[in-house]
């Protein structure tokens, strides 16, 4: 529900500020005051496209917020979109001189998109010629399904759809590059060959260039060790047996003086460390061995690889990664060339698509019916005697995401005629009272807590404005419904009341909104009835209509002005 609306600023309003309440707010003022004034701010708010055109004269920026109470649905949203939710939600738009727009969602940034998302949760709008839209059969359709509590089985036939042409898709493709696959795929049968014989491992080829290494230099190395092996342990001249005799003179020297004694075990330990290196190097001696044949392979498996290496132009410790992803695209392609497989997957998932659009069908058919007979009903009231409405499912060639038919509204004016699309409807008036009844109709299932009417009363009169009003008043019941209308029997039946006046100040103009209390709204409806508005009969006239539309007006809440600068 709408709480509050601030307006800055914008087109003939300097600065407004208005809080509402639940129930049917009727807005009406004289011809060009500006009526549409509210719901055209409000559109802005809720993300409508809007230039520079739309600032007060001389202004610098146009600003308008609107507050509405949070729906549960629209909190999960919030959250997701990265807004702080809470107990209300605050859209906020800014246009400045330039043209440039800034949009807010609870004082966050918010872009356009945003806002319509946000604002198709809250509210509603209805223009004259805003139902228009349903001689679209998408809107229809969603108008249907909303009606028919359809949106699991909408959803699921959506998904089945999706999953379907997904399958669709792939016996498709791999039907028209059956040849390309083919070639593609001995081309890789080749090229895995030789890299299966070679079959790379993940971490081979640091130690296998080691090992390479190693068996290149044996000789070498040996002849290394067994220079290290004497050096260490020569019966005469090696390191262990000349720290032998140090430590043997150093000893006799310790016998005379006894501080010398560390340097004893420091030689000590040194001639244990030089025999245990001896015993070493003597055992890499033994396994060092000149083996050709080992060589010979490791240098096979060497060459083998580079050159697999160069010729997929990969770096050589890449190959075993290469391989891998060479066999998972075979493995791709050897499945995409099953079409038994893909053709039975294909058939499996349209039958999953028949019978979602099937269950969505059903639901459909039943809800048409009544809504078919809760509009006809209501044509009647509001001045359309023997008018016919009807719910066209026409099926389709192939199923679709929406389902297996799309969605025309029919109507017939009057008695006797023919039932028509919507679209070629041509009066205004009988368009605005179609969109009425298809409102009250559907009012159980809209999800919107506020809807808004901008002269859906346009070409009618007496009793059906009377009938309209009351329509109104019922939405009203459970729900906010802000109407503007030129029509007293309309008004009458509001349970608050909002005027607009135009004023001249200055040389400039300016429109202002202001609540009505009792004595004022009377005057108001005396004036919309035609007459003089002070005169005792219009006044009159104006109390009886109030008097006799009070049972269509009940309601709480309303709408009241907090702040109106210089608005005239």
């Amino acid at each position: 529900m709408l709480r509050r609306l601030h307006i800055r600023q914008f087109v003939l309003v300097d600065e407004l500020e208005l809080e509402f309440g639940p129930g049917f707010t009727a807005l009406t003022g004289e011809t060009g005051a500006g009526k549409s004034i509210l719901i055209d701010a409000l559109k802005l708010a809720l993300g409508e496209r809007g230039d520079a055109s739309v600032l007060l004269p001389g202004a610098s920026r146009a600003e308008i917020s609107a507050e509405f109470d949070t729906p549960p649905g629209l909190a999960q949203w919030l959250e997701q979109q990265g807004f702080e939710p809470g107990e209300t939600v605050l859209l906020r738009r800014v246009i400045d001189a330039q043209g440039r727009s800034r949009g807010f969602l609870n004082g966050s940034p918010a872009t356009l998109a945003q806002l319509r998302q946000a604002g198709d949760a809250l509210v509603d709008i209805h223009g004259q010629h805003a139902w228009q839209s349903l001689a679209r059969s998408d809107a229809a359709r969603d108008l249907l399904d909303a009606h028919a509590g359809a949106a699991a089985e909408r959803q699921a036939c959506e998904r089945a759809w999706r999953d379907w042409r997904d399958a669709d898709e792939r016996l498709r493709a791999a039907r028209d590059d059956a040849g390309q696959m083919q070639r593609e795929r001995e081309g890789l049968r080749i090229e895995l060959a030789e890299l299966e014989r070679l079959a790379p491992q993940p971490d081979e080829w640091e130690p296998l260039n080691a090992e390479h290494r190693r068996l290149a230099h044996a000789a070498e190395l040996i002849e290394q060790l067994q220079a290290a092996g004497a050096w260490l342990d020569d019966d005469e001249t090696g390191a262990v047996r000349l720290l032998a005799r140090a430590q043997q003179a150093l000893q006799g020297a310790a016998g005379i003086d006894a501080a010398l004694q560390p340097l004893v075990d420091q030689l000590e330990q040194l001639r244990t460390v030089g025999a245990e290196l001896g015993h070493e190097v003597a055992a890499r001696l033994r396994q060092a061995d000149v083996d050709p044949q080992r060589l010979a392979d490791v240098d096979a498996r060497l060459s083998a690889w580079m050159g697999q290496a160069r010729r997929h132009r990969v770096a050589a410790d890449e190959l075993p990664a290469h391989w891998q992803g060479l066999r998972a695209r075979m493995e791709q392609l050897e499945l995409g060339a099953d079409l038994d497989a893909l053709a039975a997957a294909e058939r499996a998932a349209h039958a999953l698509l028949r019978d979602a659009a099937a269950a969505l069908s059903r639901l459909r058919a039943d809800a048409a019916g009544r809504l078919a007979a809760g509009v006809r009903e209501l044509m009647q009231e509001l001045g359309m005697k023997g008018g016919d409405f009807a719910v066209a499912l026409n099926e389709l060639p192939q199923i679709q995401a929406g389902g297996a038919e799309t969605v025309e509204l029919l109507v017939a004016g009057h008695a006797g005629a023919q039932l028509r699309p919507l679209a070629r409807v041509a009066s205004g008036g009988e368009l605005s009272r179609i969109a009425l009844a298809l409102a009250a109709t559907t009012a159980s299932q809209q999800p919107v807590a506020t809807l808004m009417f901008d002269e859906v009363d346009a070409g009618i009169g007496g009793a059906v404005a009377h009938t309209v009003g009351r329509l109104l008043g019922a939405l009203g019941a459970d729900r906010q419904v802000l109407a503007v209308t030129h029509l007293a029997q309309v008004a009458a039946c509001a349970a608050h009341h909002l005027q607009v006046d135009k004023t001249t100040r200055d040389g400039r103009t300016f429109s202002s909104v202001r609540p009505l209390d009792e004595p004022a709204r009377t005057r108001e409806i005396a004036r919309m009835l035609g007459g003089d508005a002070s005169s005792d009969v219009a006044l009159a006239h104006a109390r009886e209509m109030l008097a006799a539309a009070a049972p269509s007006a009940q309601g709480a809440g309303g709408a009241r002005a907090r702040r109106g600068r210089r608005a005239g």
